[in-house]
């Protein structure tokens, strides 16, 4: 069984307006202490998307993993050492047919249900949420709460990713709820090195 750390930060192309502003935030993020990262396009082309993937897998090295979203075909071209998939992409054996059975698959689950099918997949660890309410997606699932968490973690040995509004001032209730890992999105943003130690020292 894998282990995933403490805090795993998602890297939205959306938040940034050139390649050189979201690799100097992803520098930061490492040398905060950051040792899992999610890269995410939703909106950029195949072309762009790949050259920023390899970009990062050039800077970053093996210093942390890189987590690619939705794309099994991108994250073996850029040579990252896993893909997430949500519940509207292609299936956790499918993408592992793609990416065999060395590099790392997480999925998103929004309900107990979900997770219970999910668990049963090759899928290394699962993701819950949102936990809070988000405003890094146009279309959130309805939030599950501490609860949710708490829930999902009785129905799981997978490590646990918490994931939706969790910031500093929450990120050690949801890890008390259970959660092995929380996804951080927005609460990094800003002083991403500064933000990621913080983090790391409130979920000690």
């Amino acid at each position: 069984m894998i282990s995933v750390p403490r805090l795993y930060a998602i890297v939205d192309a959306a938040f940034f307006s050139s390649t050189a502003a979201l690799m100097i935030f992803v520098d930061e993020l490492v040398a905060g202490g950051c040792t899992l990262l999610q890269y995410r396009n939703k909106n950029g082309n195949a072309r762009v998307m790949l050259e920023q993937a390899r970009e990062l897998k050039r800077r970053v090295g093996r210093t942390a993993k890189l987590i690619m979203n939705d794309r099994a075909d991108v994250c073996l071209a850029a040579g990252f050492d896993g893909v997430h998939v949500g519940q509207e992409d292609l299936s956790p054996e499918s993408v592992r047919r793609i990416v065999g059975p060395a590099r790392w698959l997480g999925v998103s689950t929004h309900n107990a249900e979900q997770l219970q099918e999910d668990d049963r997949t090759s899928a290394d660890y699962l993701a819950i949420g949102p936990v809070f309410s988000t405003s890094s997606k146009e279309k959130a699932d309805p939030v599950v709460g501490l609860d949710g968490v708490r829930r999902a973690r009785r129905l799981t040995r997978k490590p646990l990713v918490a994931i939706g509004g969790i910031t500093r001032a929450n990120a050690a209730s949801v890890i008390e709820a259970g959660a092995d890992s929380v996804a951080v999105i927005s609460d990094l943003i800003g002083e991403p090195r500064k933000s990621a130690e913080e983090f790391f020292r409130i979920l000690r």
